[in-house]
């Protein structure tokens, strides 16, 4: 059984953090103030006993001359009393001297403090000043000098009472203080916190309803800072699960038609012997009865004329659609035919373009170029295939005086692979709507009179696709309607990572 783990809420969280964050910021404070306060008492301490043994050296000066046929130890042994006494009347403070050699010479305090100050009097015999601290009692010693001749020490005693009395009531009155401003700090920031959690309170339950499937019709919270982003961000990414649910409802729909679709493939692949049949057939009926006709009508010129042009258009479409079907299933069963390499993409697209020149000039159509160098990775053959079979159906299914362009363009995948992309756009008749997620199934044709018309055989674009797909590319239907149709195809600059290795880069 595992034992529950206490959960601190972010409120809490945020305020001891505050907390903390004040209680550091008081303690760097207050020490900073009271270490200023602490300096600066020491500063004006040393400020005014240098001032006040000037003064006291100053004094000595003028009663030793007073006295001048004394030496300055007889001055001291003679003086030193009523000159201790003299001093510390005028400073305010209590006075003690002492001789060079360390004795007293005099003091104006009633009686003689008990402070061991041997070592101070030996740091001033060399010309140095010196303190001693004794809880709140201040002892500054200094050498006396009389004409530029050290005669003994002056000690100035000092009471620290006060200025300790005035350090106490500052820090008292910052940690009252202090306590104050923690208080009411960490009041404001829980009340502060305790809002900005309740509203994160309700951006959780409004993204717990969207995983239960019940999507926002607005925004949870209207704000003009972050919580209002992520609440505007949760609403909107409510929305885009909403229409990805709806997407993949529709695309499980269209899965389903898919399989009905696979369904029907699957018969049509049985009946792939029967339309070879037909399509083969038909035009070598049509090839037979006019050669009937020459053999009984051998004199007739324009029988003649008629028959040949027949036989030669039949005979094209026997060609194509024998050489389309032995395309196709030579694309699933010798693959190892199929030999990638970088090549030029402008030479191929120049060259396809002039093969359908003739035939476009025939039909008036205009077929027009916008090339950019570049290179593909792919059988220069295929995508010759590729190529015509497309300008070809831009040519067939154009109208007179129509145009068929070919441009081509880089491009950059969204894994970041560098593509080529060519695009044939025409001005045709356009394809049918029902039409359009079928126009590459083998055998499919718009229509058969159209078929029929213009010499169509279902192949073409289902040849397009294994070809394009071969080379590790795509083909597309981009667009189409009255004003034409666009392809795209998509193959790669560069040799896929993934190329088997019968696809050789020469």
């Amino acid at each position: 059984m595992s034992q529950a783990r206490l959960r601190i809420g972010l409120k809490w969280k945020a305020a001891l953090l505050l907390a903390l964050l004040l209680i550091s910021i008081l303690v760097v404070l207050s020490s900073l103030v009271l270490a200023g306060i602490r300096e600066d008492q020491r500063v004006r301490l040393e400020h005014t006993f240098a001032q006040e043994a000037e003064a006291a050296n100053v004094r000595t000066h003028q009663d030793y001359l007073v006295n001048a046929n004394r030496s300055p130890d007889d001055y001291m042994e003679l003086s030193g009393q009523q000159l201790a006494v003299d001093l510390g009347a005028r400073s305010g403070m209590a006075v003690t001297l002492y001789k060079l050699d360390g004795t007293l010479a005099g003091t104006s305090l009633p009686f003689q403090p008990k402070a061991d100050v041997q070592d101070a009097l030996t740091y001033t015999a060399k010309g140095r000043s010196a303190y001693i601290t004794e809880g709140d009692q201040l002892l500054y010693l200094a050498p006396l000098y009389l004409m530029d001749e050290q005669i003994g020490t002056i000690q100035f005693h000092a009471s620290l009472a006060e200025q300790h009395a005035f350090y106490h009531r500052i820090q008292r009155l910052f940690v009252v203080t202090g306590a104050a401003v923690l208080i009411a700090g960490f009041l404001i920031g829980y009340l502060y916190v305790w809002r900005q959690a309740h509203i994160i309170g309700k951006l959780n339950r409004a993204a717990q309803k969207i995983g239960e499937g019940e999507y926002l019709n607005e925004p949870t919270v209207k704000r003009g800072d972050e919580l209002g982003e992520l609440a505007q961000g949760i609403y909107e990414m409510s929305g885009r699960i909403s229409s990805s649910v709806r997407q993949l409802t529709e695309e499980k729909q269209k899965l389903l038609e898919a399989v009905a679709r696979l369904e029907e493939l699957e018969q049509q692949q049985k009946q792939f012997i029967g339309n070879i049949s037909h399509e083969l057939k038909t035009p070598l009926t049509s090839i037979i009865a006019y050669a009937d006709l020459l053999e009984m009508y051998r004199d007739d010129s324009d029988l003649l004329e008629e028959a040949r042009e027949r036989i030669r258009e039949e005979a094209g479409r026997l060609y194509s659609l024998v050489e389309k079907s032995l395309q196709l299933s030579s694309l699933d069963i010798y693959d190892f035919q199929t030999k990638a390499e970088i090549v030029q993409i402008v030479p191929i697209l120049h060259e396809a373009a002039e093969r359908l020149q003739a035939k476009a000039e025939q039909l008036s159509v205009t077929i027009h170029t916008s090339l950019t160098e570049g290179t593909v990775w792919a059988d220069p053959d295929n995508l010759m295939h590729i190529v015509l079979n497309l300008l070809d159906n831009g040519v067939k299914y154009n109208k007179p005086g129509g145009t068929v362009t070919i441009a081509n363009h880089r491009a950059v995948d969204p894994q970041g692979a560098e593509q080529m992309v060519i695009t044939i756009k025409d001005t045709g008749i356009g394809i049918p709507e029902e039409a359009k997620d079928r126009i590459f199934d083998p055998f499919y044709t718009v229509s058969s009179d159209r078929s029929r018309a213009r010499g169509g055989t279902g192949l073409g674009l289902s040849l397009v696709r294994s070809l394009a797909e071969k080379q590790h590319g795509t083909v597309q239907l981009m667009h189409s309607g009255p004003e034409g149709s666009a392809f795209a195809v998509t193959l790669p600059i560069h040799r896929p990572d993934t190329a088997p290795d019968y696809l050789l880069e020469s």
